[in-house]
């Protein structure tokens, strides 16, 4: 629009689309865009959030008083995928850096199950005879709480998750002990909202765009950045991804409008 609000109608000899996904729509990338090509014929994923929170459905104890705390040091396991890091308890469920990187696998899960297992290793660095040679050996009439802070250098947050997954239970004997700690379930109820994921999933599907990046069914309109469809990795990945992409569409963009010149192509400006 310009100035005075009037829509403003601009010949070009290419064009080349990154209006973004529709992760935080308040600044802007609301996904608004999928309409129009849609309509026009075009394969658009729906948008859904990558990048983002799990929610689980914790015990209120454990939500009023974890809420806000890390995870450190930990490997996390859904459909047999794991990725190790830090995350981070919410009263919602679990955010972080390790659960982004298997939010892909958490979303196709809970598309086809509904609910995903997630699997937690609080401590991957120990083999589970290790964890329970040191849990055996811990001094006699500690309670449970200085046993696993102190033996299994687990935090209170770690400890917390151990009896939520138990219903406030865990096992007595080491061997049992250190393979709860190693192997702690959790069920995934869904994901957090795409208005608070770092970025999302879907978009214009690839196979609608040629090797230039230019959509197929539009000759001359380019496309780039999250506006495709594809998982981004997270920090500066999914910048780097973004503006990789976007030089790619520019230099489409030239190297059409190249073409149609050499051609004896009209250009309207």
């Amino acid at each position: 629009e310009g100035p005075d609000g009037a829509r403003l109608t601009m010949p070009a000899d290419a064009m080349v689309l990154a209006l973004g996904g529709a992760s935080w729509p308040r600044l802007g990338s609301d996904g608004f865009w999928t309409r129009f090509l849609s309509a026009a014929g075009i394969d658009v994923q729906p948008l859904e959030a990558a990048n983002c929170g799990v929610t689980i459905a914790w015990s209120p104890a454990l939500a009023d008083r974890h809420a806000g705390a890390p995870l450190k040091r930990i490997a996390m396991t859904c459909a047999g995928e794991t990725h190790r890091g830090e995350a981070i308890i919410t009263r919602q469920g679990l955010e972080g850096g390790v659960v982004y990187a298997l939010s892909r696998a958490i979303r196709e899960t809970l598309h086809r199950d509904g609910s995903a297992n997630l699997t937690i290793d609080l401590r991957p660095d120990l083999t589970i005879d290790a964890l329970a040679g040191r849990l055996a050996s811990a001094r006699k009439g500690d309670s449970r709480s200085n046993m696993l802070r102190k033996a299994a250098q687990l935090a209170p947050s770690a400890i917390a998750l151990l009896r939520e997954a138990g219903g406030t239970e865990v096992p007595a004997e080491s061997q049992a002990l250190a393979t709860r700690i190693k192997n702690l379930p959790l069920t995934i109820t869904g994901l957090a909202d795409i208005t608070h994921a770092i970025s999302s999933a879907g978009g214009l599907a690839w196979h609608e765009l040629d090797t230039h990046f230019m959509v197929k069914k539009m000759p001359g309109v380019f496309a780039a950045g999250e506006m495709i469809d594809w998982d981004a990795p997270t920090g500066g990945y999914l910048l780097q991804a973004c503006m990789a992409s976007g030089r790619a569409a520019g230099h489409g963009a030239v190297n059409y409008i190249g073409a149609g010149l050499s051609a004896g192509a009209p250009r309207d400006q």
